[in-house]
């Protein structure tokens, strides 16, 4: 998996365990909301974006990137 791609199935988890709209996120975090749905076309996300959908949810990047999603053997770029 792209590390892009693992960064948007981990927001997608992150909304889904907290059961809210990724409008929704888009408000918490100030995150455009074409900004998050279009990650995946892309080939880079910067951090700023993800430190901002961080503060949205009230996690740190730490938190974000513990997931399994971020392994070395689940990223292939």
């Amino acid at each position: 998996m792209r590390l892009v791609d693992a960064v948007y199935a981990r927001i997608i988890e992150l909304v889904k365990e907290r059961q809210i709209t990724v409008n929704a996120l888009a408000n918490l975090s100030g995150v455009p909301r074409p900004t998050i749905v279009t990650m995946t076309r892309s080939t880079t996300v910067k951090l700023s974006t993800i430190y901002g959908i961080c503060d949205g949810l009230k996690i740190t990047l730490q938190d974000f990137f513990n997931s399994p999603l971020f392994t070395p053997e689940n990223i292939t770029d």
